[in-house]
This record gives structure tokens, sequence and C-alpha cells, in this order.
């Protein structure tokens, strides 16, 4: 039987009217997902602190200080998960409600991995592993970038893994000796070390890679043996240097424009550790004649006044983080290179310790265990 308009219309209304529910509906959605609030955070429950342990010890460990109870456990990720952490861990970062730890394993042996922790419980969820038949490819650092994170290796490759999945789905081959690397302007900045045992590294060079494509752009020339790299807020990025293990120059703070990906400056500092987080940046230097911690104006280059005023000495300035929150500083130190023990001092914006404790051996980055509103 043919339809008339008035059937037609009728049901083309019946459509229209559930099509406009269907659409009213998806908009309330839509607007109740965009009202969702991420959690606000109150204050600092905890602080971990990575501890890379003597070489060859098999004793690195995440040791823990409770604010309020103002009590540590030395190695609490063997407390929570019942197994060492493992041999010679080298970064320790917070992504979103985990942390990442980098267990670079020692060569000619299978002992490199990537650990993926819960912050909360310091419980570990997965264990990504660095190894060949024969050999550990020695993760060294870990950086992050939308969902993803990436790891340097002394391979000379960078691994890309996905943060939701915790599976990795990307590599690029660089150069051998991979250090620390960092992120400005959707592209990835990573040190080419002198390593002795790596022959095929960059050395003087620091890689730049296009994130969208995951495919590398150029090298920087910097001076020889870069292994630290952080991301100022202006965009720019600070490079340390250290003596090289071949030929006898002398160590250096360069800096990368992230513009135009040149070097624009460098500066006759001899320096150990490096944080920085917006405008709060701090640098280790002298660590082994006059170990000081400096203020760094990440505008001029210019090394400011002491952060510690209150006289608190630091015998070897192992690491250095900022707590994004509070802007304080949590300062590692290694204690003379203890296998066993070190120590932590939490230093206020204005330069006075607010809390201390006791640590594993070689204590060196810390992340931080919020609360929140």
């Amino acid at each position: 039987m043919m339809k008339t308009p008035l059937q037609l219309n009728k049901k083309t209304l019946i459509a229209l009217t559930l099509g406009i529910g269907l659409m009213a509906a998806c908009k309330k959605d839509s607007t109740e997902e965009l009202t969702v609030k991420v959690p606000e955070i109150s204050g600092t429950k905890g602080v971990y602190m990575l501890c890379e342990g003597l070489m060859g010890g098999n004793n690195s460990a995440i040791s823990y200080y409770d604010i309020a109870t103002k009590t540590t456990v030395a190695d609490y990720y063997k407390q929570v998960n019942k197994v060492s952490l493992g041999e010679t861990a080298n970064d320790l970062e917070q992504y979103g409600s985990k942390m990442y730890c980098v267990v670079a394993g020692i060569q000619g042996t299978k002992q490199s991995f990537l650990d993926i922790i819960d912050i909360k419980t310091c419980k570990s969820l997965k264990r990504i592993p660095f190894n060949s038949a024969t050999d550990g490819y020695m993760p060294r650092f870990v950086a992050f970038y939308k969902d993803k994170a990436y790891v340097s290796r002394y391979d000379g490759k960078v691994s890309r893994i996905d943060t939701a999945t915790m599976a990795i789905d990307g590599e690029i081959m660089l150069s051998e000796g991979l250090e620390q690397l960092a992120i400005a302007n959707g592209k990835l900045y990573v040190c080419n070390s002198s390593h002795p045992y790596y022959q095929n590294g960059g050395k003087n060079k620091v890689s730049v890679v296009d994130l969208a494509t995951f495919t590398k752009i150029k090298d920087i020339t910097v001076n020889n043996n870069p292994v630290r790299i952080q991301t100022a807020d202006n965009g720019d990025l600070f490079v340390i240097t250290w003596n090289d293990y071949i030929i006898n120059n002398n160590p250096s703070l360069d800096r990368i424009s992230s513009v135009s990906d040149t070097r624009i400056a460098s500066y006759n500092y001899d320096l150990g550790a490096i944080t920085i987080n917006g405008s709060a940046a701090y640098v280790a230097k002298d660590v082994y004649s006059n170990p000081d911690i400096k203020v760094l104006n990440t505008a001029s280059g210019v090394l400011g006044a002491s952060l510690i005023t209150d006289g608190q000495l630091i015998n070897t300035i192992y690491g250095l983080t900022v707590n994004p929150f509070s802007k304080e500083v949590m300062v590692a130190d290694a204690n003379n290179y203890s296998g066993s023990q070190g120590f932590a001092y939490c230093v206020g914006t204005d330069g006075k310790v607010k809390f201390s404790f006791e640590t594993a051996g070689l204590p060196q980055h810390a992340v931080f265990n919020y609360s929140y509103k």
C-alpha cells in the first residue's frame, strides 16, 4: 500500500523527535563529562626516594617517608612487593597515578627493565624487560608526552610506551650511549653521552625527535659528554656536559632553543644534578670540591644564591627534585657514596630544611605522594 503524506510526516516526526532526544542526551552526557573535575592536590602525604645502590650489589631500593607520622621505610618497595627492586636503578618519575622506575642493570647481564608502579601503594603493576638473549639494553631515563612514556637506552634506542596499555608501541634508533631526555615544543631531546663502553655514540650531540611522527629531525652539537637535560619554562633546554672520558675537555652548561633547535649559549659551570619545574630551577655545583646547590636563572643562565640558608651541610649531592605542588626541593645526599645509608632533605622556598630522613644507599630522585581535596 502506498504511504500517504500524512503517514510519512508522522513517522518522520517520530524519528526526528527521537533523534533530538538522543542528541540532547548526548549533549547532556558530553556536558557532564566536561564538568568532571581533576582531583585537586591539598598537600604532600609522603615522599618516595629512589636509591641506586652500589653497582654489582643488586641493592637498588625505593625508600618512603610518611610526613604525618615521621616514619621511614628504607626499602619500601621490597616490603610491598616481596621482591628486590633490582640492579642500578637510575630514574624514577611520576606521570598521572603511576611512577615509572628505570632499572638499568649492568653490562653483560639481563637485569634491565622499566617498573611501572602505583603511587598510592608502591605496588608494581608491570615490569617491561629491556634485554636481549644475553645482555641488557640498559635503559637510563624516562620522559612523558601525551600518554606516552619515552625511555632512553645505552644501546642507542628510545622506546615509546603507551601509558594506558603499559606496552611498547614504537622504537627509534639514535646513537649509542643515550642518557637523559626532555620534551619541549612537541619534540624530544636526547643526550648522546661519551660512555666508554659504546664506541658508536654521538659523544657531543643532543638528538631531536619529532613526537608527532616519531622520527629524528637533527643532531645539535654541544660540548662533549652531555648527560643531563631539563626544559625551562621559557621553552629553552639546559644541558649538563661532564668531563669527557676520552678527551680532556671542560664541563659546561649548554643552552638550546627549542624554536631554532640550535645551541644558543654555553656557560663554564662544573655541575652535577639539575632540576627545573616551571620557574623553579636549581643545580648542584662543584660537587667534588666545594659542593653547593645554586638557584639557576633560566632567563639569563646566571647562577644565583645558595638554596640552603640554615647551614645544613650536604656531604654528597646526588640528586635534586622540585615538588611541583609546594616548590620545595628534595635534596638527595649519597653520604660519601655509602652503599647502605643515604639521607634526604626537604628544603623550603625560604632555604630552610623542613624535614629529613634516612634512605637506602645512593638516593637520587624523589616522587611525591599527594593528598587530595
